[in-house]
């Protein structure tokens, strides 16, 4: 057991666990909202941004698909007018491409409507098309009608990430996997990580992304929640002359995916996915990564069984185009007809962190849970990197409420 006695000199007034871009974020917004404040930041990993942030479309968003009044809308639409306005100033790699949001069956224009309707309520300019203006921006882009978004572009998030780590002043100590904790309301808290450390601060933070709910667990906390990881695949367009810039289909509102997308990167490549199939371990970044104990805890969640019985018909269509090179083509082609299978190279997968309900909820806003002497972030995904600079001054200032209290 972690001891944390009265009489015991602090290593920093506030521990952050996670150095992805959330918890790199918190780091900096702390210090700069309250300078002198020693933040601590450990990170499992040999360097930052190793997991979602590091392996994702690197989009922007403009915050359209979002419920007005959200979390995920305020920060969006906050953090993408930010994060532009942060790399512009920081020399990181960026554009504002704008992107086009594509029906290709009658059946979606509904919904495509109300994304024109919510984009208003939310403040963001949208141009409505007709299915021959798609060409104007979007030559090889074939639908019925399509919504022009102005706002969304891409960056190098990985690159953000490494200043947030620089610019923080935090002290960041890398290949430092969090084994226990033990927290006293009155003293604080105490982390060991897996070479024996410990580490003892005022306040602790979880952001510890795809292992939020057991950092919180350990902390002595019911999430309520259990993570859920869905593997997202993509793949490198062979030609990327076919697309200009970013292509999206109508989402599903039944799900927080936005579905399968062609993304002109800030290197000029164009990339293709991401897919969301379960994924056989919380790092499962490949079927052929098996750890029997993360299956056995997913599987021990009553949620887990609930979201499978609602939604297994939407599950066995992705599971298909996962195993299926000719059936993902044929997702992409509804968008893109002229693609031909051999034009699409696999490349490196991403795992969403996927907050789940006990009833089979998939929790499709931020949650950010506060108790005494600790900040749990336990559901940060998409748009979490475009709204990361917003994220991280929120949760820095429940973090700095509970170190003066």
């Amino acid at each position: 057991m972690v001891q944390v006695r009265s009489a015991i000199a602090y290593d920093c007034d506030v521990l952050v666990i996670g150095g992805g871009i959330v918890g790199l974020s918190t780091a900096y917004a702390i210090t700069r909202a309250a300078p002198g404040t020693r933040v601590t930041v450990l990170e499992k990993e040999p360097g930052p941004a190793r997991h979602q942030t590091g392996r994702n479309s690197g989009v922007v968003h403009s915050g359209i698909y979002y419920r007005p009044g959200s979390l995920k809308a305020r920060y969006a639409v906050r953090g993408g007018t930010e994060m532009i306005k942060f790399c512009a100033e920081y020399g990181i790699a960026h554009a504002v491409t704008g992107k086009l949001i594509v029906a290709t069956e009658r059946a979606e224009l509904p919904r495509l409507h109300a994304l024109v309707q919510r984009g208003r309520e939310n403040g963001i300019p949208v141009r409505e098309l007709g299915g021959a203006q798609i060409a104007e921006y979007e030559p090889e882009v074939r639908g019925l009608a399509a919504i022009h978004v102005g706002t969304t572009g891409v960056c190098d998030f990985v690159a953000v990430a490494r200043h947030l780590a620089d610019a923080s002043g935090a002290e960041i100590r890398y290949g430092a996997r969090v084994v226990r904790v033990d927290r006293r309301a009155d003293l604080g808290v105490a982390v060991r990580t897996s070479r024996g450390d410990v580490v003892r601060g005022r306040v602790l933070v979880n952001c510890a992304g795809l292992y939020c709910d057991e950092v919180a667990r350990l902390a002595g906390d019911d999430p309520e929640m259990r993570i859920v990881p869905f593997r997202g695949e993509y793949y490198a367009l062979q030609r990327p002359e076919l697309v200009r810039g970013l292509v999206y289909p109508v989402p599903d509102p039944a799900f927080p995916f936005l579905g399968v997308h062609l993304t002109r990167g800030i290197d000029g490549g164009v990339h293709i996915g991401p897919n969301a199939v379960p994924a056989l371990a919380r790092e499962g970044y490949g079927w052929g990564v098996v750890r029997p104990q993360e299956i056995a805890a997913t599987l021990a969640w009553p949620g887990t069984w609930h979201l499978a019985r609602r939604h297994w018909r939407y599950g066995a269509g992705e599971l298909r185009r996962s195993v299926s090179g000719r059936a993902f083509t044929e997702a992409v082609r509804r968008l893109l007809p002229a693609v031909r299978e051999e034009d699409l190279i696999p490349t490196p997968a991403g795992v969403r962190a996927q907050a789940v309900l006990r009833d089979g909820t998939l929790v499709d806003d931020f949650l950010i849970k506060q108790t005494p002497r600790t900040v749990h972030v336990l559901n940060a995904p998409s748009p979490a990197a475009t709204a990361s600079l917003p994220i991280g001054r929120e949760v820095a200032h429940r973090a700095l409420t509970e170190l003066g209290g």
